[in-house]
């Protein structure tokens, strides 16, 4: 259960902040506008939360982590919003951000950690 909870969490983090990131572009870049820019500011202050419901106590192991899912949730943004065509490099370089997003956050740990 900690583990969907865990990538839920993840899910949600990436949407706040990607989406975000891109809203503060959109206002700014393409020129949309303040409360584009507001829209921004406000999701990725929700971002800033939403790590805090990990089920996991460490912020560093937990950020570490989230830069893997940053790295292929981007990925898919890109695809669903702005039709960008990956490429095979992309898409593996993703999965190894994927892969070690379950070696920091799954793996089976001992006592030491």
């Amino acid at each position: 259960m900690d583990i969907v909870r865990s990538l839920v969490l993840f899910g949600l983090a990436a949407l706040a902040e990607i989406g975000g990131a891109w809203l503060i572009w959109q206002g700014w870049r393409e020129h949309r506008g303040l409360w584009w820019i507001a829209g921004g500011v406000i999701a990725l202050g929700i971002y800033g939360f939403v790590a805090t419901f990990q089920p996991d106590p460490n912020f560093g192991r937990i950020l570490a982590a989230y830069g893997g899912v940053f790295v292929a949730g981007s990925l898919v943004w890109g695809v669903l919003v702005d039709r960008f065509r990956p490429d095979r490099w992309d898409l593996i370089g993703a999965a190894i951000c994927l892969v070690g997003v379950a070696v920091i956050m799954y793996a089976p740990r001992g006592g030491a950690g």
